[in-house]
């Protein structure tokens, strides 16, 4: 009788957890380290599941603590498994959505579907890589460095993608969430992962500069590095987001002929006036860390880091990667992007991920991770080469 108890209370506890983990990839984090802890039920679910369902192993019935155990880890199972179950709409529109928006890519896409089942369970494959670090600015004497990912065995000079890294303008380095830069490099693109001067010692416009200036010293070095200058894309998580949609559409730069944000801020003011939950972020903290102000006190600054502000007719086309459920940067910064891209008439996509949070793409073989790869390769297909 003992031994028994023991066990049901172990089933129970243990699928009171699960449970309670799984809420999560329903209902929004109401704080930082919940919404970090989002991140991996969303997007590594389905071993959450697994997890889940060891409450139903045998002699689950035999005490009432064991079937209450069962029954919550069942419940917390179906909650996990459903960021898969609300991808599968997604994933199959995804492939017709791209070419509307964009036209076919001009070479085949290595993901054979946007979701592959079998991936997120044994990943997908990647080849080894060691970057070269270099030097590609001096400010103030401060030494900036980029890693460059060079395709190996490319028959002529590779179309460059620019990746810039997230973290709030404040932290962040060159090395966040490497492998989308391996698989690039792998399809026969040049990578060029940057770090840039981080707020508040270095408020805005000096990251702005920076990304200018690696762009400026990559096309310099091109024939050296074995780039083609005339094919460049930009690509930024969070406020890396913002800064290549503002880079990519103030430079007047006809080489630079595509951008691709994940869930990046697009209008500053909107995001002052509209804040994150302070528990979660203190998101008007950050933007006066980054921009030297409020909007009343420096209301330059925020229109001139605002990439809303200069769509126009020759916004080069723009995919936009953004989760439903972001508690950092609300996916109206997106929309509201995608918005003033469709009055302007300029090709762009936004592909929403109902169920995915901030840095959903965290997890490269997840249902985030497969769909934004997949929509990459096919629009970088389709502007570059």
């Amino acid at each position: 009788m003992g031994d028994r108890i023991v066990v049901g209370a172990a089933r129970l506890g243990w699928g009171a957890l699960t449970w309670a983990l799984a809420l999560l990839a329903v209902f929004q984090a109401p704080t930082y380290l919940l919404w970090q802890v989002a991140v991996l039920v969303t997007e590594w679910g389905h071993l959450l599941a697994l997890a889940a369902l060891a409450t139903l192993l045998p002699g689950w019935r035999r005490s009432r603590m064991g079937l209450v155990g069962g029954a919550l880890g069942l419940s917390a199972a179906l909650l996990a498994l459903s960021p898969l179950a609300r991808a599968v709409g997604p994933a199959r529109a995804l492939p017709g959505r791209l070419a509307a928006a964009f036209g076919p890519p001009t070479v085949p896409l290595a993901r054979p579907a946007p979701l592959v089942a079998a991936d997120l369970v044994r990943g997908i494959a990647l080849p080894p890589a060691r970057p070269r670090s270099l030097v590609y600015s001096r400010p103030s004497g401060q030494e900036l460095r980029l890693d460059y990912y060079a395709p190996e065995g490319a028959p002529g000079p590779a179309p460059l993608v620019v990746v810039i890294h997230g973290g709030s303008w404040q932290s962040g380095d060159s090395t966040q969430l490497a492998p989308l830069n391996r698989y690039l490099t792998a399809r026969g693109y040049a990578v060029a992962a940057l770090n840039y001067r981080l707020a508040p010692a270095w408020p805005f416009p000096a990251a702005r500069d920076d990304v200018r200036a690696a762009i400026a010293f990559l096309s310099a070095e091109a024939a050296t590095l074995g780039i083609d200058p005339t094919r460049i894309a930009l690509l930024g998580r969070s406020a890396g987001g913002q800064l290549a949609l503002l880079v990519a559409y103030t430079a007047a730069n006809p080489a630079i002929r595509g951008v691709i944000s994940f869930y990046g801020p697009t209008d500053m003011v909107f995001g002052y006036n509209n804040p994150s939950n302070p528990r979660v972020i203190d998101s008007r903290g950050v933007l006066e860390a980054y921009l030297g102000g409020s909007p009343s006190s420096a209301p330059d600054a925020y229109t001139a880091a605002s990439p809303l502000a200069f769509v126009g007719p020759d916004t080069p086309p723009t995919l936009l990667i953004h989760g439903g459920r972001d508690e950092l940067v609300t996916p109206r910064q997106s929309e509201r992007l995608a918005e003033r891209l469709a009055r302007a008439g300029r090709p762009h996509l936004l592909l929403t991920l109902p169920w995915a949070t901030h840095g959903a793409d965290f997890n490269f073989s997840g249902p985030s991770g497969q769909l934004s790869t997949y929509a990459i390769e096919h629009f970088l297909g389709s502007v570059l080469r």
